[in-house]
């Protein structure tokens, strides 16, 4: 991917809406969406209105379809259409607030490279989630931060944004694949979260809060899909220790993309004001073992899934 030199002072801002049978839902986010560069609506097949919705409250939108199953491939296909230099990952159903778009814009330009949602900090919060998907998602917080040495504080939460050059750092797998790729669901944000984590990039958390979803029912299943989320992060430990990515990805930044002092400054300011440092321990972990004992149990609901 081509390095882009990022613009600070205005840049053009993508949104990325993954919507499947959400027409209801995107009747009413739509409007909401304070005016960017470009909305992208990615369809995942719906079979209510979802395309005539779209065509009618937001026209200027992009809407396209995604090519294979899942929330991950929906994503992967607005990334790759993304022509802003911020792309901003944003939910078709509801609970995403859209005022706090301008939060997560503002701690890029602040020197952030990956601005990440948080439920968790003092002005974050949820009225949606409940007290099976909260434990599951600081547990999943705990074993991320742990084996990658970071300090997130609510990983299970895919409100976030990103200058869009980030994306040479991910590997999202291509929506030209015409086989399910594991990414493909729900576990795609974990997976982001950790190659983030593993390229060294600046990680800047911006407290959110998650609004109930409008209509409808969620598509999202706890247990299955925390355990894919829990295998993702196992697979990316593992990925990260064989290829090493940490060093040459921070090797291979563009001499244009070298923060100067005072964006440097910023940027460590702001990690140290919204993240709270991990506590050494001797916890061990055995990965392997665990990561084969996951895939005997999940393989199935994979394949259901993906």
């Amino acid at each position: 991917m081509t390095t882009q030199l990022r613009d600070a002072t205005t840049p053009k801002v993508t949104i990325i809406v993954p919507a499947r049978n959400e027409a209801r839902n995107l009747e009413v986010v739509l409007p909401q969406l304070p005016p960017v560069h470009e909305v992208i609506v990615v369809d995942g097949h719906s079979t209510d209105d979802t395309a005539e919705v779209v065509a009618r409250v937001l026209p200027s939108a992009t809407f396209l379809q995604q090519t294979r199953k899942g929330k991950g491939n929906a994503l992967a296909v607005g990334f790759e259409a993304a022509t802003g230099d911020i792309v901003v990952m944003f939910d078709a159903d509801g609970s995403a607030d859209p005022r706090e778009i301008g939060d997560f814009v503002a701690a890029l330009v602040a020197g952030a490279d990956f601005a990440k949602g948080s439920r968790v900090l003092a002005a974050g919060g949820s009225e949606d989630i409940t007290l099976v998907r909260d434990a599951g998602n600081r547990m999943l917080t705990l074993v991320t931060n742990l084996l990658f040495r970071t300090r997130y504080t609510d990983l299970c939460y895919g409100y976030n944004a990103f200058w869009r050059d980030v994306l040479q750092h991910l590997s999202i797998p291509s929506s030209r694949l015409t086989t399910a790729q594991w990414g493909d669901g729900f576990e795609i944000e974990t997976l982001i979260n950790c190659r983030v984590a593993a390229a060294d990039l600046q990680i800047h958390e911006v407290p959110s809060v998650e609004l109930q979803r409008l209509h409808g029912e969620s598509n999202l299943h706890a247990v299955r899909d925390g355990l894919r989320v829990l295998k993702t992060i196992l697979s990316e430990r593992w990925r990260d220790g064989r290829t090493h990515t940490s060093a040459p990805a921070a090797e291979a930044r563009s001499v244009a993309h070298a923060p100067s002092p005072q964006v440097a400054a910023q940027r460590q300011a702001a990690v140290d004001e919204n993240l709270t440092p991990v506590p050494e321990t001797d916890t061990v972990i055995d990965l392997r073992a665990l990561e084969l004992r996951l895939d005997s149990g999940t393989r199935e609901n994979a394949r259901e899934s993906a």
